[in-house]
């Protein structure tokens, strides 16, 4: 059996028994029709795994990151350079991407993500057309430079796409299950780059990590023009009021308005920062390790099936993230954020204390369960319910935005404290990896303790 085949048969079937347990699940009954909920699977389904995708092309280059850095072409320090400024751009893209999304429609932005990142994952097959192990990298350097921030900045589009179409097509009551698929179309994408990636390098060399993402990207963009629409009316179909926080509202919001009634909530303020947390943590996971397995000769199990594991992690986590809001919680999203925080701490202590020992890569990926709940709950079903129906691309962008500035900035702080040369094969000196974790992880808790009974407030008109 083909290794691919071989990595991807668990996740077929942890799909197939999550989507027994999902049907099986209470139902949260709105009135919708047989008619309206097969349309709305045939939205949100090629959405999703366009968004899925567009995560293919996006981790393609932390994928094989530890391959160039064995072969002298891109070291951890440069590596996490680019991450960094591909990251802050992503994060103050949201600036300028969430109001296009507001006015152009969640559709039409999914179009122009998947179509740019399509471009410039060609881009980047083509920089490495004169590479090979032993050769200088520098021109590569700087290529990867500036084509991956342009990535970043069309990758940007993907998150407050999927949020903006979503958005008028489930109610608040259905929205945390929806958080749940949210994280398991994160894991998928999440496979896709750590895994295919990794096997095509190996198999067809660097370029062909970017020159497939490309082409599958290409694909998406056919997928997302013929199925996906922006609401129910679009699709022939009778809206319906969602019960966010622009329930009510008549009329659209001018941009000033959206922010400063979005900053005068107390819980928001709170959620950017636990997001914030959360894009240091996540990154902090899964780009980090693969550089720590490299350099230290831990390369077994865990980091050969690394996109399968985090995939399988990400299903459970949205799984549980999504049951327990809508189930147990009553479509709270304060109380499952600090359960998952919870066991995020106690793995990063266990990662601490396990360095060098076969049981910081379990715990790696126990993690990655934790922080991915997190963010299906907050940047995927909070944004929509806290900002409302109307204003979800520019909430979903701010909230997102934070998520990447926490992802630059730890991807800054690594790339100085994480050990060079030589030094870098003793894991002792890998301490300051989840040493830095620890302290965030807490702050993270703490935060999410403070919106346990937290709901939105449909508007009362405007």
């Amino acid at each position: 059996m083909p290794v691919w085949l071989e990595r991807l048969l668990p996740i077929v079937g942890l799909l197939v028994a999550v989507a027994i347990v999902l049907r099986r699940l209470p139902k949260v009954e709105l009135g919708h029709s047989p008619e309206f909920q097969r349309r709305r699977v045939l939205n949100w389904l090629p959405l999703g795994l366009t968004y899925a995708f567009l995560y293919f092309g996006r981790y393609n280059l932390s994928a094989i990151a530890g391959e160039l850095d064995k072969a002298g072409l891109l070291s951890k320090a440069q590596f996490n350079e680019i991450d960094a400024y591909g990251a802050w751009v992503y994060g103050f893209g949201f600036l300028i991407n969430g109001p296009l999304t507001d006015r152009f429609g969640g559709r039409a932005t999914m179009l122009l993500a998947t179509a740019g990142s399509a471009i410039v994952n060609f881009l980047m097959a083509t920089s490495f057309r004169a590479v090979s192990p032993g050769a200088d990298g520098g021109d590569l350097r700087q290529s990867l430079l500036v084509l991956n921030a342009i990535n970043m900045y069309f990758q940007s589009f993907g998150a407050v796409s999927i949020v903006k179409v979503n958005a008028p097509w489930f109610h608040v009551r259905e929205r945390g299950v929806l958080g749940g698929l949210f994280g398991i179309l994160i894991s998928l994408g999440l496979y896709f780059s750590y895994d295919w990636s990794l096997m095509l390098e190996k198999a067809f060399g660097y370029a062909m990590a970017f020159w497939v993402p490309g082409g599958v990207l290409a694909a998406c963009v056919l997928v997302t023009f013929f199925f996906v629409r922006d609401s129910p009316a679009q699709a022939g179909f009778k809206d319906f009021d969602t019960g966010d926080a622009t329930s009510g509202q008549v009329g659209t919001m001018k941009l000033g308005q959206v922010v400063q009634r979005m900053f005068s909530q107390r819980v928001i303020w709170i959620i950017v920062a636990i997001e914030f947390c959360s894009g240091f943590l996540r990154q902090a996971v899964m780009k980090q390790y693969r550089l720590y397995a490299k350099s230290v000769d831990d390369t077994g199990f865990v980091y050969d099936n690394w996109g399968m594991l985090l995939c399988i992690a990400g299903i459970l986590g949205g799984v549980f993230a999504g049951f327990i809001s809508d189930h147990v919680f009553g479509s709270r999203r304060g109380p499952v954020s600090a359960v998952l925080y919870a066991g995020m701490l106690v793995g990063t202590i266990v990662a601490f204390y396990s360095l060098g020992g076969p049981g910081l890569a379990w715990a790696v990926i126990f993690m990655s369960l934790c922080v991915i709940g997190v963010h299906g709950m907050l940047s995927g079903t909070a944004s929509m319910d806290f900002g409302g129906t109307k204003n979800a691309g520019v909430v979903t962008g701010i909230i997102d935005g934070f998520v990447y500035l926490g992802t630059g900035v730890q991807a800054f702080y690594y790339g100085r404290s994480l050990p060079k040369g030589p030094a870098a094969a003793d894991p002792a000196n890998w301490a300051v990896w989840p040493g830095a974790m620890l302290p965030v992880a807490a702050i993270g808790l703490v935060l999410c303790l403070t919106i346990w009974n937290a709901r939105p407030k449909p508007n009362a008109g405007h």
